[in-house]
């Protein structure tokens, strides 16, 4: 009973803090999100494209992202680029904004290459699965449909069905993976709860209040796509 007392406590105490935090990671995670869908997108067309070059490029691209972590992108955005001479931005009405930009970067980078995997995978399975006729893709050809035309408005139309539970999925864990935006300093969620910690020593309290948080974000977020697909569903 004291140990909910005390988040109690420090949540009425320091909410600003914590609000604070709470809107930074929205920040970070929506620009991510949506970054994310539009490159992961565009490579997952030149992953399946039929010119190799772009293809190979594309493979490349999936394969190193997805092979190394997170942290390592995101520092080498942040400290590696401004030691080769390419510096971000820095404007002074909007605090942080370097960190904010290097932070979104790193984590539209690494989402793009989750996403492309995502898309062709769930277009792969809905050829698999009789979803899409493999004639749409001739009759679109036939009536002058490049082939990034035919599967942007023949195949993926009818593919989000497969698409959308495993999107969602990328999507909650975005919220989840914005925490490591701390270690360069950005106040997100996870940045501010260190704040308070320091400010009232009260570890496992603080880092309870910061769990129910991330909780109550990512539950509202896979809510949301559940809602979607059944609205999908309910269009068959």
């Amino acid at each position: 009973m004291e140990f909910i007392e005390t988040i109690g406590k420090l949540v009425v105490r320091y909410h600003s803090f914590f609000e604070e935090g709470i809107v930074n990671t929205l920040i970070i995670a929506a620009f991510t999100v949506f970054f994310g869908t539009i490159f992961g997108t565009l490579m997952s067309s030149m992953r399946m494209s039929k010119i190799l070059p772009l293809k190979w490029l594309a493979v490349a691209y999936i394969e190193f992202i997805r092979g190394t972590p997170l942290m390592v992108q995101l520092m080498f955005i942040f400290y590696g680029l401004p030691m080769v001479g390419f510096t971000l931005p820095d404007i002074s009405w909007i605090p942080n904004f370097s960190r904010f930009s290097a932070g979104i970067i790193a984590m539209s980078i690494n989402s793009c290459a989750y996403v492309a995997e995502i898309i062709r995978s769930g277009v792969h399975a809905a050829f698999q699965s009789r979803g899409v006729d493999v004639g749409q893709m001739e009759a679109a050809r036939s009536v002058g449909f490049s082939h990034g035309q035919a599967m942007r408005l023949v195949v993926l139309p009818q593919a989000i069905k497969n698409i959308l539970p495993a999107l969602g999925n990328e999507f909650v864990t975005v919220i989840k993976e914005s925490s490591i935006v701390s270690v360069i300093g950005l106040a997100d969620l996870m940045f501010r709860t260190n704040d308070v910690i320091a400010l009232s020593y009260k570890s496992l309290e603080c880092l309870a209040v910061a769990a129910l948080i991330y909780f109550v974000l990512t539950f509202i977020s896979s809510r949301i796509v559940s809602l979607a697909e059944r609205k999908l569903s309910h269009g068959k």
